[in-house]
């Protein structure tokens, strides 16, 4: 199963240089993707810094193809407003879509999938 590593993650092994013990697994067992969306949120702020070869890395990851299907997001946010959820962005249900999609599990530090979990069907650690 491939893994969809989002942005909160790479942040966080960019900026802090903590243990990422698992990111570490996921990438030497090549089941790391991405999609345009995220590489959109990471790429301004590493050009920024001049971070070229990082760039280069997050590029060759495989990228899934976003094909965003805007009923389905709203059904997305009907059922979490049904839940009493609120507050979670279209960018975190175009990536939960994206993993369902593609049947990936989204790694991410980001509470909002955890509790997308519950209402819609993906995988998120």
């Amino acid at each position: 199963m491939s893994v969809i590593v989002d942005t909160s993650i790479w942040i966080d092994y960019f900026r802090s240089g903590d243990d990422h013990h698992r990111l570490d697994i996921l990438i030497d067992e090549n089941i790391v993707v991405t999609n345009d969306l995220i590489l959109a949120e990471l790429i301004p702020f590493l050009k920024v810094r001049k971070q070229n070869k990082i760039i280069e890395l997050l590029k060759s990851i495989s990228n899934l193809q976003l094909q965003i299907h805007w009923g389905e997001i709203i059904e997305y946010q009907i059922k979490c407003l049904k839940k009493g959820i609120n507050g979670i962005g279209i960018p975190d249900l175009i990536i939960a879509q994206n993993a369902k999609q593609n049947d990936c599990e989204i790694y991410s530090l980001d509470s909002h999938f955890k509790t997308l979990s519950k209402v819609v069907n993906i995988k998120s650690t």
